[in-house]
């Protein structure tokens, strides 16, 4: 993403927020080895050669420095460059210990990041580890510790060794546990004096884990704690009460039941004075059913009964039921592209992405963008399919009114309409974009990596764009939750579509102008979209997923189509009822064409990718006819024409799932950022890795948006129904 994506995209969440560390007058692109994280690679320039050391002895050769690049068993000469002070003085205790052997000194010297093996593979991170650094001072689990406390650091170093080895330069994220008396200046001393032959060695910068920051004294963690945490009493408090008046009906229901047992063993007469006292009794309950609206207010925060309909796997006689299965699918799709995004951020063979990538299969990866179109489509449908019912089933026999108050109608169901989506939406999409900002906060203090992600910044910014919906309009380098710009889309199409829903209702000649406005807005989004991708030479290829993201990825006249098809599919369901005969000719060449078209946009581009002219077009159009291929599915579906895919996405376990797929899709970024920055090392990039990191994503996924589902959408959408 839902990039996530796709949207997402990390997102895409991790992937396109790593251009916000680069300078503007930098050149990457998304096949960098590695571009995701910290590790960047940079042109080579002659500034990079400012700050190096330059090394006279050339008969070592590069790789033997290389080997012993940051050993500190070679350090004892790198000393004399300190100042005297208490850091020089600990360092040389340390570096003598070290010598001799000693077990605090070899841990403290294990603990640091050196050359390992991988360079030439991807490896970027000499981190060592700030958890075993950590780890010196306890005197329960080791029989000697420093005589000095330690600390962990991490520093950016540019290498470039020769124009063979490294064509561009490297970034290197180098872990030292240090002396704590050593400051930030005295630490760059020493990681400067290390000798090169020919090459260029750059400190950029050193920054202590953990940092300065803490979550207990940032005013939005308090603001977001007391949130939740009233949230939670009202939910406990409205549970409890929920379960109370349960309870009572339940003992009510079985008094009256063994009242009725009685009162057959009586004569007639008591028999027919019973049955009065029952009707009075059923009266009564009845009465007592009539709650308050304060009552019903705190009720709508009911864990039991909001949790009940959440995981009910029964769903109403007029929904279409193969749109949860679908939509399931879809939100795994775009967890799945950003589980491969996440382990690229941190692998220690990114080099591996390369091999990864021109896999046949990998396009399932890269091509996920079309998922977030499934979303569109899938609001398209089912907003008018559910609006033209709704307005089916009204009374319409006095509808003579002047132009005036059809305008004044029409302004305020559209204003309804509007106010009704942003305060179901907005609860949850805030909440989720305030934890965001923390957890990026967090771990640019206390994670060992460097997230190429400045949500903790951009947030606090621009988190306004966020809840107006007009964020994907702005930059890249400007966003917050950078997979949020699928929700911004959907909300200006649904504004668009409420318009249209509301003229189209009115007659005939009105529904006719709505059909030839969603033509022209179809026409003018395949013209504009190709216009930019021919003006910025846009190449669709696996490696360049997000290419051209602030022209044409996140923009909604690139977006459009799916969302319009959707609009005219669920009115052509609504005028036949959701039955359609076809003949079996009709359905074999409708599921041919359509399975066909599906499988040549998400397995076309082949490993080189399209020309320039074909790419604009599969940019303009390739959208379109997505929704095209989903529309042919879901009508097929429901007409009794979807077979075995038919009874599989129509399997009532999907209704939860396809329930949460919004508090999944705002929150499965942020805890992949979480659970894989958090980690003291790298990730491996392999396929099966990345398959059991997918399957614990998802299911993380879920639960955390069940929870964020039941504090703060479900009780929204309860207390709409009460007040609308």
């Amino acid at each position: 993403m839902m990039g996530f994506a796709t949207p997402s995209a990390l997102v895409l969440m991790l992937a396109v927020f790593g251009a916000n560390s680069l300078s503007d007058n930098q050149n990457y692109n998304s096949s960098d080895l590695s571009y995701l994280s910290n590790g960047i690679q940079f042109p080579v320039e002659p500034s990079d050669l400012h700050g190096s050391v330059a090394g006279e002895n050339l008969r070592t050769a590069e790789m033997d420095w290389l080997h012993g690049l940051y050993d500190h068993l070679k350090w004892q000469k790198n000393l004399k460059a300190l100042d005297e002070g208490k850091c020089r003085e600990e360092m040389t205790v340390y570096i003598l210990e070290l010598l001799n052997g000693t077990s605090w000194a070899t841990k403290m010297y294990d603990s640091s990041g050196r050359y390992s093996s991988g360079f030439f593979y991807g490896n970027d991170y000499w981190l060592g580890s700030q958890v075993a650094c950590t780890e010196l001072a306890n005197a329960e689990t080791n029989s000697a510790v420093p005589p000095f406390p330690t600390y962990f650091y991490v520093a950016k170093v540019r290498i470039n060794i020769n124009k063979k080895l490294t064509p561009v330069t490297r970034q290197l994220n180098v872990g030292q546990c240090i002396p704590k008396s050593c400051d930030i200046a005295e630490i760059r001393t020493l990681l400067t004096q290390e000798q090169n032959f020919g090459a260029s060695l750059t400190v950029v910068g050193v920054r202590p884990v953990p940092g300065s920051y803490s979550l207990w004294t940032d005013t939005k963690v308090h603001i977001l704690g007391g949130v939740t945490i009233v949230v939670v009493a009202i939910i406990t408090v409205a549970s409890l009460v929920d379960i109370l008046i349960y309870s009572k009906k339940s003992n009510k229901v079985k008094d009256d039941a063994e009242s009725e047992n009685n009162n057959n063993n009586n004569n007639s007469a008591a028999t027919k004075h019973g049955s009065k006292e029952m009707v009075l009794s059923k009266d009564d309950h009845k009465k007592n059913e009539r709650q308050s609206l304060p009552l019903r207010l705190l009720l709508a925060f009911s864990a039991v009964k909001n949790g009940g309909k959440i995981i009910s796997v029964s769903g109403t006689k007029d929904s279409v039921r193969c749109i949860h299965g679908i939509r399931f699918f879809s939100i795994a799709w775009i967890i799945l592209v950003h589980t491969y995004l996440e382990i690229f951020s941190i692998a220690d063979n990114k080099s591996m992405r390369i091999l990864t990538e021109r896999t046949f299969m990998y396009q399932t990866i890269s091509n996920a963008t079309f998922s977030v179109d499934t979303f569109f489509f899938i609001s398209g449908f089912l907003l008018t399919l559910t609006y033209f019912r709704t307005d089916s089933r009204k009374d319409k026999t006095n509808k003579e009114e002047n132009s005036l108050q059809i305008f004044n109608t029409n302004l305020g169901k559209f204003s309804i309409m509007i106010v009704y989506r942003f305060l179901r939406l907005t609860p949850p999409y805030l909440f989720v974009l305030g934890v965001n900002e923390v957890i990026l906060r967090y771990l640019h203090n206390y994670s060992v990596f460097s997230p190429a992600i400045i949500d903790h910044i951009s947030c606090s910014n621009f988190w306004w764009r966020n809840a107006l919906y007009i964020n994907n309009f702005y930059p890249q380098h400007e966003f917050c939750m950078l997979w949020s710009w699928y929700i911004a889309n959907d909300t200006q199409f649904f504004v668009i579509a409420s318009a249209l829903l509301l003229i189209a209702v009115r007659g005939p000649r009105h529904l006719k102008f709505a059909a030839i406005s969603i033509a022209v807005l179809l026409v003018a989004s395949w013209i504009t979209t190709f216009t930019i991708a021919m003006k910025y030479n846009f190449v669709a290829r696996v490696e360049e997923p997000f290419a051209l993201f602030d022209q044409l990825y996140d923009k909604p006249w690139m977006r459009i189509g799916p969302y319009l098809i959707g609009l005219v599919a669920g009115y052509f369901m609504f005028k036949v009822d959701c039955k359609v005969k076809m003949s079996p000719v009709a359905v074999i060449l409708g599921w041919t064409l359509s399975l066909l078209c599906l499988g040549c946009l998400v397995y076309g581009l082949g490993r080189e990718g399209l020309v320039v002219p074909a790419s604009a077009f599969y940019a303009a159009l390739g959208h379109t006819a997505w929704g095209l291929s989903l529309a042919w599915i879901t009508i097929a579906c429901c007409s009794g024409y979807g077979g075995p895919l038919n009874c599989f996405f129509s399997c009532n376990l999907f209704l939860p799932l396809s329930r949460l797929t919004y508090c999944a899709y705002l929150i499965h970024p942020v805890l992949m950022c979480l659970t894989s920055f958090i980690l003291d090392g790298t990730m491996h990039l392999h396929n099966m890795f990345a398959a059991v990191i997918y399957c614990g994503n998802v299911v993380l996924s879920f639960l955390v948006a069940f929870a964020i589902s039941l504090g703060f959408e479900a009780p929204v959408v309860n207390l709409l129904k009460i007040i609308l």
